[in-house]
């Protein structure tokens, strides 16, 4: 597979793991919601590091140091927004976060992040070719 093809498929698996976004919200499941906010910006920032450094993105969970690594111009808003739901990713992991992120994740603060990595996506989405 070539550089394009395999960014095209993190593009492909983000999109995917949006979806489950959306059904994770609808049922209540806002830490499994906010889990998969995070999965689906790493995977969108791994294909564009795949873009552009043309090899493949480092096992790594960190979306600031994703966002950098792409070489993407962002907002000081975007970077933050992107460290806070880095720890997601942690929270969503390991049991002794597991259960004071549960009890963090009300539908306000859900909302939030949700509409925060929808922005987020649709950014990100633009540094990727057209086809």
């Amino acid at each position: 597979m070539t550089h394009q093809q395999y960014a095209n498929h993190w593009k492909k698996l983000a999109s995917r793991d949006w979806k489950t976004v959306s059904g994770l919200f609808k049922i209540k499941r806002y830490d499994a919601c906010l889990f998969f906010c995070h999965l689906t910006l790493e995977k969108f920032l791994k294909g564009l590091v795949t873009l552009h450094t043309k090899q493949h993105p480092p096992y790594i969970h960190d979306l600031e140091r994703l966002a950098v690594m792409a070489n993407l111009s962002l907002t000081s808003n975007d970077i933050n927004d992107l460290k806070a739901i880095s720890a997601f990713n942690i929270a969503g992991r390991y049991s002794d976060y597991k259960f004071m992120f549960y009890k963090k994740c009300t539908k306000i603060y859900t909302e939030k992040y949700v509409l925060k990595t929808k922005n987020l996506m649709l950014c990100l989405k633009k540094f990727y070719p057209k086809h």
